[in-house]
């Protein structure tokens, strides 16, 4: 699954549970205002009734037949009046008696003033009522047959605005995501281009400093890196083909000689000793060589010793001379050293002599000669010895 997608439903997710909790609070929050809002109308039928029996002298079977002709077309509140003793002064409909008053119940309101519970569906009020100094119990119930279908129009305009919201959510998390991520699109169809003949090209910043931009900038720095180590390459392969050249071209050499006409032993002694020597520079050319090449990509695998600097530099002289007769290198040492840890540095000897011979004939091509001049000098600060090697041209 792609990361966009991911977040997409991720976001609908999110979101989604978000609205079905404040849903949930609605729904709960009507069932409850509905409850209490039923159980006070019932409390204000319970008292109406009871003044129009008590204070108004309207006799029992007019208020029957006002329920009964009520209850045909709407969700009458049945009513019924007891003595605290568990008298019947008036009911509403004996014969349904939705209720069923019993003495307990009658003695529990008598006891707590007021009480209100479910039976069935119906909702049930118990309370007292003082009239001329006496008390009497009241009893009302009804079925909010409004005020439940108000809570399933609402609970399914509910469920089809989270339905609706959901595919809203998903579609346009889905917009934003794709927007979000076309600068990775562009910079993944951009590093596709790009392969070992067009390092050059790089993928498009912007001055943004984002989390996109700052991908795209350190993805350019790995291809420039990358370009940097396939130069080398190709360098180090000139480098092998120039430096392996001379030593295997001198063992040739001996053994083409050798094999012109008979030689005595001695001399086939020195040819062989000749022979020897130049594959022994040979072999370590080759560890210098895989130095390099490790160079390239990981510097700690490089061999580190303890190397004269002379030495050395005597040595890149005597190559440039021999490849190129017509330089002149002129090596000049301004002090004195009293001992080899002086003129001794940790280093890799191939690449040193590499750089030095680069150097060399780097100075004696743009002189106006071809001479270079090298001059060795030893500071010594804070208990450190720095060598400064500089090459003049003449």
């Amino acid at each position: 699954m792609k990361i966009r997608t991911r977040l997409t439903l991720l976001f609908t997710f999110t979101t989604a549970t978000v609205l079905l909790v404040f849903a949930i609070i609605i729904l709960i929050s009507a069932k409850e205002n509905r409850e209490k809002e039923f159980y006070a109308l019932l409390k204000k039928e319970a008292i109406t009734k009871a003044n129009l029996f008590f204070n108004a002298k309207v006799d029992s079977k007019t208020l029957q037949n006002i329920y009964r002709n009520n209850r045909t077309t709407l969700n009458e509140v049945e009513v019924a009046i007891y003595t605290t003793s568990f008298q019947l002064l008036y009911h509403d409909a004996v014969d349904i008696d939705v209720v069923k008053e019993t003495k307990p119940m009658i003695e529990k309101i008598v006891q707590k003033d007021e009480i209100q519970f479910y039976q069935n569906d119906w909702q049930v009020i118990g309370m007292k009522y003082k009239f001329q100094g006496k008390e009497y119990i009241i009893t009302a119930a009804a079925y909010d047959e409004f005020g439940y279908i108000k809570l399933e129009n609402l609970l399914e305009t509910c469920i089809i605005v989270f339905i609706v919201s959901i595919l809203l959510l998903f579609i346009v998390g889905r917009f934003f995501s794709k927007k979000a991520f076309e600068p990775i699109v562009e910079m993944t169809d951009k590093a596709k281009t790009i392969s070992a003949t067009n390092l050059h090209l790089r993928l498009y910043t912007n001055e943004s400093k984002d989390e996109v931009s700052e991908l795209a900038t350190t993805f350019n720095k790995m291809l420039n890196r990358l370009e940097n180590s396939f130069d080398s390459q190709k360098q180090f392969v000139s480098n092998i083909s120039h430096e392996l050249r001379t030593p295997l071209s001198a063992i040739i050499t001996e053994l083409e000689l050798s094999t012109n006409k008979e030689r005595n032993n001695d001399e086939y002694k020195v040819v062989i000793l000749n022979t020897l020597q130049d594959a022994k520079k040979l072999a370590k050319l080759s560890n210098s060589l895989l130095d390099f090449a490790k160079a390239n990509y990981d510097p700690s695998e490089i061999a580190f010793k303890q190397v004269r600097i002379d030495e050395i530099l005597l040595d890149a002289r005597q190559q440039v001379q021999k490849s190129n007769p017509n330089y002149n290198v002129a090596i000049h040492f301004e002090n004195d050293f009293e001992d080899d840890e002086q003129i001794t540095v940790n280093g890799n000897e191939y690449l040193l002599k590499v750089s030095f011979v680069n150097l060399l004939e780097n100075g004696c091509k743009f002189s106006e000669n071809n001479q270079s001049k090298v001059v060795i000098s030893l500071k010594k600060k804070r208990l450190f010895y720095n060598l400064l090697i500089t090459a003049s041209v003449f």
